[in-house]
């Protein structure tokens, strides 16, 4: 077992709380990058041919490789060789991305060079439709981003784990989501601005400087979990030592792969409908008080505020399985309401209120879904569980954004944005509702296995 012969850094709450700061702070700017084309899909669409599914096989690009196996092999690297040092990889790997993608939305990548032209209408063998050169480029960046920012996830995930388990585990995993959520809310509201200053290769620009800040930061937070581990002199006997068959209980845990399906669906209702959330109120909204790109920022800010109380809800009362049910329900109810609500009657308050209870939602799934994931997976494979998860979720996150770019090009066929027309979201938000639907269900069969096996998911996480 581990043994810690005096108190550590992490016993220090102004310790825990500065390193959460410093991982949270990457978490931010990875986000932003994340989503820095989403409220310019318009312009990308006029500015350099990205059809609705081309801009969908982009979003879609972040998670081929973790899909393919990267992320499992990360979750692996994690549990073998430590946080700090899988912090830094995934550092480096986001930044190498995040620099491609530039290059590729860039004046640099020039329509004369011979990579342009062997790109140029590259269509996976008949599998997708012919992409233009600068969105196949991009695809390739966003590939290695998301190997970064998915491992940063995971990292991030067992990192909070480390510092706060038996303490204030869910509220800091709260406040971490918080602050990402931060960087989307913050990239919804400039990145149009950085656009319209210089481009499209501005914004992505900026965001990649940003990134640099973000590595800067993991590597402050290697040196104080190296000072961590110095402190604890942390031994492992052979029993708790990593070992490949220990990842037998992750696949034949009934409750974590309800738990991971639950999480997927949620998941895919969210980050591809942030790709699209934009173009939809645009095309229903008549004269707003506010652009589109800002009303869908109130809706990670709602949930940045509201998930850190969530998490302390979590920590001193518990109802965790209870959580995961309402924000399903919720997020089922909101896409409802896009997908049905009649023009005539789609107005600003209606469109407001929806996206009030989808950011409700977004905290009450998160902030109740991680920090339950140690309660039913042994700590020395967490890196891997949360790997899995995660990979389960990319699947998801992979396909639904192509998904939907085709489904919206093929239900408007003839419509021209440059023209000044619009799209109709209808089946796309049912696509997305339908998802809601799946995740309550899944949501009420894992509080009945908690009930049954008695995982502790309605508990409270603080140790008393």
């Amino acid at each position: 077992m581990t043994e810690i012969i005096k108190k550590s850094l992490r016993d220090s709450a102004f310790a825990r709380w500065i390193a959460l700061l410093l991982i949270s702070a990457t978490m931010f700017f990875a986000y932003m990058f994340v989503d820095v084309l989403a409220p310019i899909a318009n312009v990308l669409e006029i500015d350099f041919g990205w059809s609705p599914d081309a801009f969908g096989t982009v979003a879609g690009s972040e998670f081929i490789l973790n899909v393919l196996g990267f992320l499992i092999i990360a979750g692996i690297i994690l549990d073998r060789i430590g946080v700090r040092n899988s912090a830094v990889l995934a550092g480096s790997l986001m930044l190498i991305g995040s620099a491609i993608k530039f290059y590729g939305v860039s004046a640099y990548f020039s329509p004369e060079s011979s990579l342009y032209q062997a790109f140029d209408g590259f269509s996976l063998f008949g599998l997708i439709n012919p992409l233009p050169a600068s969105a196949v480029m991009a695809c390739i960046g966003f590939m290695i981003f998301g190997c970064g920012v998915e491992m940063s996830g995971i990292t991030v995930s067992k990192a909070i784990v480390k510092w706060f388990k038996g303490k204030e585990l869910a509220l800091a995993m709260g406040l971490e989501m918080s602050i990402a959520r931060l960087g989307v809310a913050t990239v919804f509201i400039m990145s149009p601005k950085w656009a319209a200053a210089g481009g499209v290769s501005n914004s992505v620009g900026i965001g990649a400087l940003l990134l640099c800040i973000g590595f800067l930061t993991f590597c402050c937070y290697y040196l104080m979990d190296l000072r961590l581990d110095r402190q604890e002199k942390t031994v492992e006997t052979k029993e708790d030592e990593f070992k490949f068959s220990d990842l037998k209980q992750i696949f034949t845990s009934k409750a974590f792969l309800i738990t991971a399906g639950l999480c997927v669906l949620f998941y895919a209702s969210i980050f591809p409908f942030q790709k699209f959330a934009v173009g939809m109120l645009d095309s229903r909204l008549v004269d707003p008080p506010m652009l589109p790109n800002q009303l869908f920022a109130l809706f990670p800010i709602g949930a940045m505020i509201l998930t850190p109380f969530l998490g302390f809800f979590l920590d001193f009362r518990g109802k965790g399985a209870t959580m995961l049910i309402g924000g399903a329900l919720l997020m089922m109810i909101c896409h409802t309401v896009f997908a049905l609500t009649p023009d005539a009657m789609f107005t600003f308050p209606i469109a407001l209120s929806a996206i009030i209870l989808l950011g409700i939602s977004f905290s009450l799934v998160p902030a109740s879904l991680w920090p339950s994931v140690p309660k039913l997976i042994d700590e020395k494979v967490l890196g891997s569980a949360y790997a899995t998860i995660f990979w389960i979720q990319n699947i998801g996150l992979l396909f639904v954004p192509i998904l939907i770019g085709n489904v919206l090009r093929a239900t408007n066929k003839g419509v021209d944005i440059a023209a000044g027309d619009t799209y109709n979201y209808t089946y796309v938000m049912l696509i997305f509702a339908s998802f809601g639907l799946l995740a309550l269900l899944l949501g009420i069969w894992l509080k009945a296995e908690d009930k049954k096996k008695g995982y502790g998911l309605e508990l409270p996480n603080k140790k008393r």
